[in-house]
């Protein structure tokens, strides 16, 4: 199992790349870097390419409408080079909220357009003349502009032709799309007991087509992450602040995919009194409305030996990349002494 953290994208990136510097020395695998409304990931991850030796960087993750797709197979090939082949493209919807409110693009079409993305994406790295014809017009026809577009291929040669992709999925034609074509996915919320339940049939559909040359779907799972005794209540409380954000305060009644896997997961009236809690500005009262049972089942935090039992319940439902937010006075020590838990 492999062991990935995502950097905050409302930290200094200088000093952040600094401290992905150390966890790669502790043994981190893989560091994600968001993408929403703030300092684009692109910039960063370039710089921590730079910066860094073996980890693996991956975006996590960078919205379909908010790049052109053959701009994305551009950056990602570029990120590839500068790291040597160290990149994971890790793609996703976002939501209307930042699309439309931050970028002034419509929010639509998110699972046929994301399929559309990867599929150009690939095209562009074996080095094709880009043809599409769906969503995406490429090149663009000649009744929409100048007839003057013609199909071309990358200058540059890739250093892989196979750059990882990942998709942050939640909805279960999403999922089917990602357990299809994806190398990986990128669940946000994963409570292990709970996996198959909640997201097995989409799954499976998707493994029924998926490609054997594409290996078997990798996929992160995890949580804060808090061993000793005074560092647990601040793990678990950060926990709770995130999750009702994203439950409550992610979309509007009806139109929220986390509030929706959290009320499949086992907790229908939760879901609903968390979201009207947060959406009435109650933030707090949203937060400890959670369940504490819920709560356990999103974090790693307590005594070794239990983290060691949750870690191999999350490997025994799929998970390839234990995810972790450490939350201790001294976090790279804390990534170093999860990296020898997993060999």
């Amino acid at each position: 199992m492999k062991l990935s953290t995502q950097i905050s994208y409302g930290d200094d990136p200088r000093a952040t790349a600094e401290s992905v510097v150390e966890m790669e020395k502790a043994g981190l695998d893989i560091v994600w870097v968001a993408e929403a409304y703030s300092f684009d990931a692109v910039s960063t991850m370039g710089y921590l390419a730079a910066r860094t030796e073996r980890v693996e960087i991956g975006s996590g993750i960078l919205p379909i409408y908010s790049r052109t797709p053959t701009l994305t197979a551009m950056t990602a090939a570029s990120l590839d080079a500068l790291s040597g082949g160290r990149f994971v493209l890790g793609l996703g919807a976002s939501g209307p909220q930042v699309i439309e409110g931050f970028h002034g693009v419509p929010y639509d079409k998110p699972v046929a357009r994301t399929r559309e993305v990867v599929e150009i994406c690939r095209k562009v790295w074996a080095r094709e003349r880009v043809t599409h014809h769906g969503l995406y017009e490429i090149p663009l026809p000649e009744d929409r502009g100048t007839g003057l577009g013609k199909p071309l291929k990358l200058i540059n040669h890739p250093v892989r032709a196979d750059i990882p992709v990942w998709i942050a999925a939640l909805g279960e034609r999403n999922v089917a799309m990602t357990a299809e074509i994806a190398t990986g996915w990128l669940p946000h919320v994963v409570v292990p007991e709970k996996v198959r339940e909640v997201f097995g049939p989409a799954l499976e559909e998707g493994f029924a087509k998926r490609d054997p040359a594409l290996g078997p779907l990798q996929m992160t799972g995890g949580g804060f992450l808090a061993v000793d005794d005074d560092m647990i209540v601040h793990a678990r409380n950060a926990a709770r602040a995130m999750f009702a954000l994203y439950i409550g305060g992610m979309g509007a009644r009806g139109r929220n995919f986390y509030n929706t896997v959290f009320a499949r997961q086992g907790y229908p009236d939760a879901a609903r009194t968390v979201q009207d809690l947060y959406l009435d500005g109650r933030k707090e009262e949203a937060a400890a409305a959670l369940p504490e049972e819920f709560v356990d089942g999103m974090t790693l935090t307590g005594p070794p030996g239990k983290l060691r039992e949750r870690i191999a319940s999350l490997a025994e439902a799929g998970v390839t990349h234990l995810h972790v937010s450490p939350v201790s006075k001294d976090p790279v020590g804390l990534l170093g002494q999860v990296r020898e838990w997993l060999g």
